[in-house]
């Protein structure tokens, strides 16, 4: 192994990645194994771990996804309730799942979106304080909009009461390098992951997983090795090498040269455009706030040759990076000036964004691994949500995996441009009320009588009498509909009360 054997014939389609060949290699003689690594990536990932000052870096191939799982799975090691607050990526459903976590979810003060909120330190006390067992918190930061939590703070509360600190830091692998270094695991945080691949010089699915805890150094890999492939990409390792070389020598340069050109770069729109505030690299447009639709203006840049990191009808995010030059910054904001010339102006919103949290109804992992259906989300009402399908960018649930679906996650849902959502199929005696049960009220009877235009002395047996032969059965929330051969009717599936009737169309 590897098939490829370094290389193809030049005849072979394969041969257009021949460059790549080379370097893709397997756990051979001298090239170290990562998860039992004591050659070559082992001394790699000490020097990262003297540049980022912490106990222990280690690799992964797999990016912060499996950073995540593996966080958590020392979490359940230590057995301590987890307690998260929910901009959280799907990635972290889903470790929750596969893990049988169900954390308790700390609800932030949104700021304007899903993406983006402030989180109450007095509301995180008091959850720790009140926990009767170790427990952790588990937060974003940066968050998709490149807003930045008072980790230190959050530190000082957890160690106060015993707790860990989690934090996916996907998008701040860069920050221990800035003037001021407020990496996590400089100002607290006990565990964090870095997706390198987001904000340095990286391949896509490196990231790296730190702790400044010794009591969790000899544990990384192991926790990793639970789901990280026995396969790992020595061309990703291979890059993760470089970014250390990249790191030492040379990043503290780039990023005081990006400080001025994005200085001047939102210098040059603030007079016309809104930003949010957030760390360096993330240049986050208002839309909304500046009389403008985000994805409208994102459709323009696409056109004049440059891709935003997200857009919804509120917020346009442009993501730089320290390898970024001058130019960039010249070209990106010709292609900015020419998007605002074309695109429409709207009325300037500055809409409060709220959610409620949603009633739960099982456990992630029940919800995960029950039989699903995929259904519009207008028909979701009442259902409950399974494997979480959102789009990644930026992949945060409206609803989590167990929890039974609001009108208000809807309008959400559709807000967002999600249109489909996975719930838990019903049960055959969740789509079936007691044939002897059904009855209805007197309001109910007379209802009847008047939308099927007939003289039904007992409306109770002639309903059981319709849905004896019904031809079919949906459940729309807390109410079943039954087809019958002339009419539909509307039953309460916990009271068996029917609620209504009406004539089937023709």
């Amino acid at each position: 192994m590897p098939g490829h054997k370094g290389g193809a014939d030049s005849k072979n389609i394969m041969s257009r990645l021949n460059g790549l060949f080379d370097l893709d290699i397997t756990e051979i003689s001298g090239a170290d194994s990562l998860f039992e690594a004591d050659g070559i990536i082992a001394e790699s990932e000490r020097n990262m771990s003297q540049l980022y000052g912490s106990a222990a870096t280690v690799y992964s191939a797999g990016g912060s996804t499996l950073c995540i799982q593996a966080m958590l799975t020392l979490m359940k090691q230590d057995n301590r309730k987890v307690f998260a607050v929910r901009n959280v990526h799907r990635a972290f459903l889903n470790a929750c799942a596969l893990l049988d976590i169900d954390a308790e979810w700390i609800m932030p003060e949104y700021n304007g979106s899903i993406l983006s909120g402030e989180i109450s330190l007095s509301d995180v006390e008091k959850r720790l304080k009140d926990c009767r067992k170790p427990s952790c918190l588990y937060i974003t930061s940066p968050d998709y909009t490149g807003k930045t939590a008072d980790i230190r703070s959050l530190a000082e509360i957890c160690h106060r009461y015993g707790a860990k600190l989690i934090v996916d830091n996907a998008h701040g692998a860069h920050l221990a390098f800035m003037p001021e270094n407020i990496h996590p695991i400089n100002v607290g945080a006990d565990l964090c992951c870095d997706s390198a691949h987001k904000m340095l010089p990286a391949l896509t699915g490196s990231a790296m997983l730190h702790t400044s805890c010794i009591e969790y150094a000899d544990r990384l890999k192991q926790a990793m090795s639970f789901f990280g492939s026995t396969s790992p990409s020595y061309l990703i390792m291979a890059s993760l090498d470089l970014c250390c070389e990249y790191i030492s020598c040379q990043i503290k340069a780039d990023i005081k040269r990006n400080s001025a050109d994005i200085s001047a770069f939102r210098n040059r729109f603030s007079d016309r455009l809104s930003f949010a505030d957030g760390e360096l690299f993330h240049i986050t447009v208002k839309a909304s706030e500046s009389g403008y639709n985000g994805n409208e203006l994102a459709q323009l840049m696409r056109e004049n040759g440059a891709e935003c990191e997200y857009s919804d009808d509120d917020l346009l995010i442009l993501l730089m990076s320290p390898v970024n030059v001058s130019d960039d910054y010249i070209r990106l904001a010709e292609i900015l000036e020419k998007s605002l010339e074309k695109a429409e102006r709207h009325t300037v919103k500055n809409e409060k964004f709220s959610l409620s949290l949603p009633e739960k109804a099982m456990s992630v992992r029940d919800a995960v691994f029950s039989p699903t259906e995929e259904i519009p989300v207008d028909s979701a009402e009442g259902r409950i949500c399974a494997s979480v399908k959102v789009p990644c960018p930026p992949a945060i649930p409206i609803a989590s995996s167990g929890e039974i679906i609001s009108r208000e996650c809807i309008n959400i849902f559709k807000k967002y441009g999600i249109l489909t959502v996975n719930v838990v199929k019903y049960k055959d005696e969740e789509l079936l009320c007691d044939i002897e049960k059904i009855h209805t009220t007197e309001q109910g009877a007379e209802r009847i009588r008047n939308n099927m235009s007939a003289d039904i002395p007992d409306a109770d047996r002639w309903c059981r009498d319709k849905i004896a032969d019904y031809s079919s059965v949906i459940r729309k929330g807390k109410n079943l509909y039954y087809t019958c051969e002339d009419c539909v009717i509307t039953v309460n599936a916990k009271s068996c009360t029917v609620i209504t009737v009406h004539p089937k169309r023709k």
